[in-house]
């Protein structure tokens, strides 16, 4: 399936974050309670300047649709949501 977001959307792959505890102990993103708020821009909707693919963004806790293409899970998020770009 190939997803093209429209207008001033965004879809992006969520990236699992690994936590480490006071201790140094390493948990995978799996062991995390939050949902991620980081991710990759893979496409962007035709008005939307700011962000790129290839992006790394931080965004809003439970904001967007997920949309399953098999095994993969993205997110599309309205461009509002995206907070800030990690450089």
């Amino acid at each position: 399936m190939i997803i093209k977001p429209i207008g001033k959307r965004i879809l992006i792959k969520q990236t699992q974050q690994e936590e480490v505890t006071k201790s140094g102990i390493v948990l995978p993103g799996t062991a995390s309670k939050e949902k991620p708020i980081i991710g990759e821009v893979l496409a962007v909707g035709r008005k939307i300047e700011e962000v790129k693919v290839g992006d790394k963004v931080i965004f809003e806790k439970y904001s967007g649709t997920e949309v399953k293409d098999g095994e993969k899970t993205y997110l599309i998020l309205e461009k509002d949501n995206v907070l800030a770009i990690v450089e």
